[in-house]
């Protein structure tokens, strides 16, 4: 049997930290879901989904829609304000199906839509703000891929009542989300979440960059500090675990939110806490033109490298010119087979939908189901350097064509 255990990843799954990160002009060409909102800078995506459905009133016997094509980190937040949720379909590119989501509203009880811009690729969504406007349903504009971005000249958080964003998908940072409106004030009171929290986000958010090369000289002088964290942060997980085995329970509670470590929990000890000091800062001082401009050119630069490539298709035809992508999302003939080599060379990927909430199959969305079995997504952002990308076009395209020449 070929082993799929997954080596090191060779380049950097997601922003890193640099000098150059704060090079290339603050103002983006493209708005920001931040741009004329109010705002509450929390510390996951997640968490600003329950906020944003509290804030609409969502509680106990409503029913919240969801994308039938999600990560299941979408749906706790609803069940943390009590309500069940229900999935809608979506189309072949993941733009909601406006008849599907008609049908779930006539059902009754449907107190908020949670439509997202998968990929980082804005959809319109007029026909559907005027549906809920209709029906007096809350709209909530899911971002968490779409920090950046315009539609028709319509910026991406602006047509919910409220939008949320996954800061930490596109900036070099530990912890990180956001909630945002531009038609209503937030009336959301956020907390600290203590020095451990603090020391946490900014050593975990440097020690990424120093694993991949970045801030060399930064990291000589941090050498003695960090082994210092390394041997204080081991004895307390030692001692959490004594505790464990004599109480039968863990008594310490996390420094950080599983968000941050890719679990699909939700934590409503977070609920109310901000984001670190350091991430907001290291959001404010870092260039947000290079994010936009280097993340479309990478994208854009992976596009042409798998260009005639056998076995495979990009989910989207074009890049939109109001697009800043998240990942470069890639659908897969083979896609188990292309996968287990990538994982073998240590590339970065995304397989997301390949796990969806319980009882979302085929049933409820073949689209759903399709995208989540062949969609490949790689990173594209914007700290990958030249030879990384090269790297990285160099083994997506091996994989592809080996698997495509060996017999079905």
């Amino acid at each position: 049997m070929t082993s799929t255990t997954p080596v090191r990843r060779a380049i950097p799954p997601v922003p890193v930290l640099s000098l150059a990160a704060f090079s290339g002009g603050r103002r983006a060409a493209l708005p920001s879901l931040l741009d004329g909102a109010d705002a509450r800078l929390v510390t996951s995506g997640r968490v600003a989904i329950g906020l944003a459905l509290r804030a609409l009133g969502v509680g106990d016997g409503d029913v919240v829609l969801v994308p039938a094509y999600h990560s299941p980190s979408m749906v706790p937040p609803a069940h943390w304000c009590g309500a069940e949720v229900a999935f809608y379909r979506v189309r072949p590119d993941t733009a909601p199906d406006l008849a599907d989501i008609e049908a779930h509203v006539a059902r009754g009880r449907v107190k908020a839509i949670l439509a997202t811009h998968f990929f980082g690729i804005p959809h319109d969504l007029t026909l559907l703000r005027a549906l809920c406007d209709r029906h007096g349903i809350g709209l909530v504009e899911d971002c968490a891929h779409c920090f950046f971005g315009a539609r028709d000249g319509v910026a991406v958080g602006s047509v919910g009542d409220y939008a949320i964003g996954s800061t930490m998908k596109f900036f070099p940072i530990y912890e990180g989300g956001c909630l945002v409106s531009r038609r209503h004030r937030l009336d959301v009171a956020l907390h600290g979440a203590g020095a451990g929290f603090e020391m946490k986000a900014a050593l975990n958010a440097l020690e990424a960059a120093f694993a991949y090369g970045r801030l060399p000289v930064l990291r000589m002088l941090l050498a003695l500090p960090l082994r210092a964290k390394s041997a204080l942060w081991g004895a307390l997980k030692s001692r959490g675990g004594k505790s464990a085995n004599k109480s039968g329970g863990s008594t310490a509670p996390a420094l950080a939110p599983s968000s941050s470590d890719s679990s699909f929990e939700f934590d409503a000890r977070w609920a109310d806490k901000r984001s670190s000091w350091f991430s907001r800062a290291v959001l404010r001082a870092v260039s947000h033109a290079r994010i936009v401009a280097r993340r479309r050119r990478n994208y854009l630069d992976l596009q042409r490298a798998l260009d005639g490539v056998p076995g495979c298709r990009p989910l989207y035809s074009s890049l939109p010119d109001g697009a800043c992508p998240w990942m470069f999302p890639l659908l897969v003939d083979r896609p188990q087979a292309v996968s287990d080599a990538l994982l073998r060379a240590g590339v970065p990927m995304t397989r997301f939908g390949a796990t969806l909430w319980a009882g979302v199959d085929a049933s409820v969305c073949a689209n759903s189901a399709d995208l989540g079995r062949r969609l490949i997504a790689f990173p594209c952002h914007q700290a990958l350097d030249d030879g990384e990308r090269a790297w990285l076009h160099t083994q997506v395209r091996q994989a592809l064509e080996t698997c495509a020449a060996v017999p079905a």
